[in-house]
């Protein structure tokens, strides 16, 4: 069976859900990871790599400039695609409902949407975003939800649709927890060290950072990650406020192990109100003290567990960085972190999906079988 899956984010850029979600089900289906279509080529291709075992990304390269016919030409080359690589069993696993464009007139045997977050929410989200996402509800077989919030939000839309919240690779943030060679860019910034990683974008809240990094200059704030949809020069600046860009996933542990706190800096707004930040179980298990924005899916379950600082303005905020700095010892704390993450991690995440799709392909399967019964 093969998975093809459609995605609004380059396989390349920020290591986060599709990364972890497809590389486990690669071990299960053969991956086609299609990203959205790029305009530099002479003529119109597929360029397909090998991303790992089992999975490969392709790239549609479009001739010129987009235009009214790009949905034509995308799914031209996909169905070369699927001559080429002799796949006739597959099913498609959705990132993004703009792909509906170019998928319509395709059958596959399954259609799943992992809806990861509230796209038409986010700064420059397509006009028609929503209009396709109310079809691929319709034709979606199985949907996953990217948190609880975002389940709540979309469990009337479909009637087999299950949250699957942000999970966590502890193994290798657990490498935090151990005494890192630190990064050459990193080395030479002082202590307290405040750090984020994560896209740089319209949920960052540059006015909380700019204050608190106003009352306490003696605090240095480190952030990793691209700069997306905002202007670099918006950005909160300050001689201790340090922004080290993109990092690969590798080696996040080296940096986050040299923080003495994590943070989640998101503004309250339409592009962060169904956000379940990868990020807070991913710090815990590095074993850094974190403060969040009151985030709804950070408050529940991390805030009302008391296993993460919640912060409603920057006084709040400078008084938890306060307080952990003043608590010496973390035994308990982190016990109560390890017990919680006990039971989460990506593979388990993954195992549950495969299994609902187990599930509804062996119904599909009965189903297909009555029809001919009946032709």
């Amino acid at each position: 069976m093969n998975l093809i899956c459609f995605s609004h984010l380059r396989w390349g850029f920020v290591y986060q859900r599709p990364q972890h979600v497809l590389t486990r089900l690669a071990k299960k289906f053969t991956v086609y990871f299609v990203e959205e279509p790029v305009f530099n080529a002479p003529m119109d291709k597929m360029l397909i790599e090998t991303g790992s075992d089992n999975l490969y990304i392709a790239v549609p390269h479009l001739q010129g400039d987009p235009c009214n016919d790009t949905a034509q030409r995308t799914a031209a080359l996909l169905k070369s695609m699927l001559h080429e690589y002799c796949i006739n069993d597959y099913f498609f696993w959705y990132y993004t409902p703009m792909a509906l464009k170019f998928t319509r007139d395709f059958h596959p045997q399954l259609t799943v949407y992992d809806c990861m977050d509230e796209l038409s929410a986010f700064r420059y989200a397509p006009a028609e975003l929503q209009e396709l996402e109310a079809e691929l509800f319709r034709k979606a077989d199985l949907v996953f939800t990217g948190g609880q919030s975002l389940y709540e939000a979309k469990k009337d839309k479909h009637a087999n649709i299950h949250p699957f919240p942000s999970s966590i690779d502890k193994a290798h943030f657990a490498k935090a927890r151990q005494k890192n060679a630190e990064p050459e860019d990193q080395q030479d910034i002082p202590h307290p060290r405040i750090g984020f990683f994560g896209v740089i974008d319209e949920r960052f809240d540059c006015d909380l950072i700019s204050k608190v990094a106003f009352a306490r200059p003696d605090w240095h704030f480190v952030f990793l990650g691209p700069v997306v949809k905002v202007q670099e020069c918006d950005l909160p600046q300050a001689a201790n406020i340090h922004y080290l860009g993109i990092k690969s996933y590798d080696v996040l542990p080296q940096y986050i192990s040299g923080w003495d706190i994590a943070i989640i800096p998101f503004a309250l707004n339409e592009s962060t109100q169904f956000i379940s930040p990868t990020k807070t179980p991913e710090y815990l298990a590095a074993g850094k003290p974190v403060i969040s924005t009151p985030i709804r899916d950070v408050v529940q379950p991390y805030g009302t567990r008391q296993l993460v600082h919640i912060a409603h303005s920057a006084t709040e905020f400078v008084e938890a960085v306060e307080e952990e700095i003043a608590t010496k010892d973390k035994r308990n704390w982190l016990k109560e972190v390890d017990t919680f993450l006990a039971d989460h991690s990506w593979d388990k995440t993954c195992a549950e999906m495969a299994a609902h799709i187990r599930t509804i392909s062996a119904s599909n399967i009965k189903n297909r079988a009555k029809e001919v019964q009946y032709v």
